[in-house]
């Protein structure tokens, strides 16, 4: 027995020593980047940014390689599929990860086992917008006034939390409007702006301008995080919403296996990166974005608390996987 005690704890040794070894010499070529959404995106657009700090502080390139559709799905899979040598790292949005395995019986991986996470990067602030048409000012008044015309009424939004929200409202308040597909940022603000969907929970930083111009009407931060650009807009907590919280939030994973002392040092290395201000204003929070690198152990416990919250806005709002 202490014989093969002693045997288990060398080759624990070799195996510490081998996977430090490769954290030392990591990277020695370029690493790919997987994003869930396509050029121009969100997740697109940062990790460009980002991918480029990177490169200048460890010497090699990463490699965008933009991988969109299946509600986030198709990217965060592959991202399962990789190889988990620190070449492969992905960067995911919180639907597929938390929400799409609640609202989809099959999406063809598990993220549980399949993503290591590395560290959350930053929350999205998301805003009810209505086309300034409308005669509402606050969530109540937009309620009463899909009473006064019922099945006229419709919303988008892109995230599966979010269409949650307003599928709770409707059930609380006993509001009367329908979803609609949702097919894009740019899509989306033109179908508000032309009143043919004339409701939508949307990223702030997409509609800062129509806000400011006064052709949207801002109602509620949906997320409960109060925007620093329309600081008096109350969030949904605040107008007397029940319901628990839900973030938006996009962070960094690798396949599952991926060795520890990369993904530390990953995280050392875009910690070091969001710490310069004139980085966060420029690329996070000038976005309407709001910082949250909190690493890998933090992030772990931050999802599994998402997928508790998940639960219950997903049992609340009577929806079976479809």
């Amino acid at each position: 027995m202490k014989k093969l005690l002693a045997l288990a704890a060398f080759v624990a040794v070799l195996i510490y020593a081998h996977t430090a070894s490769a954290a030392d010499d990591w990277p020695n070529r370029p690493v790919r980047v997987l994003t869930t959404t396509g050029p121009g995106g969100i997740s697109d657009v940062f990790m460009r940014v980002l991918g480029e700090e990177l490169r200048k502080r460890l010497g090699q390139n990463f490699v965008i390689e933009n991988r969109p559709g299946g509600m986030q799905n198709v990217g965060a899979r592959a991202c399962t599929e990789a190889t988990p040598d620190g070449y492969t790292i992905c960067i995911v949005n919180a639907d597929p990860v938390v929400y799409n395995p609640l609202l989809l019986k099959n999406i063809g991986f598990d993220p549980r086992t399949g993503l290591q996470p590395i560290t959350n990067l930053f929350h999205l602030i998301q805003v009810l917008v209505i086309n300034a048409n409308l005669k509402a000012n606050t969530i109540d008044e937009l309620v009463a006034l899909s009473k006064k015309q019922p099945g006229t009424l419709s919303y988008l939004t892109a995230a599966p939390p979010l269409m949650l929200y307003m599928e709770t409202l409707k059930k609380e308040k006993g509001a009367d409007w329908v979803r609609v597909p949702f097919k894009g940022g740019g899509q989306a603000v033109n179908a508000v702006l032309g009143g043919s969907t004339p409701i939508a929970l949307i990223g702030e930083g997409n509609v800062i301008g129509q806000i400011q111009a006064g052709t949207m009407r801002e109602l509620v931060m949906v997320n409960n995080i109060h925007s620093p650009l329309f600081p008096k807009v109350p969030t949904l907590e605040e107008t007397g919403y029940k319901g628990p919280p839900s973030h938006t939030w996009y962070g960094l994973f690798a396949p599952h296996g991926t060795p520890k002392p990369v993904v530390d040092r990953i995280y050392r290395e875009v910690k070091a990166i969001v710490a310069d201000p004139a980085f966060t204003k420029k690329n996070i929070t000038d976005r309407s974005l709001v910082p949250d690198v909190n690493g890998p152990e933090a992030f772990a416990k931050q999802i599994e608390a998402d997928r508790a919250i998940a639960r219950e806005v997903v049992k609340e709002a009577g929806l079976k996987p479809q």
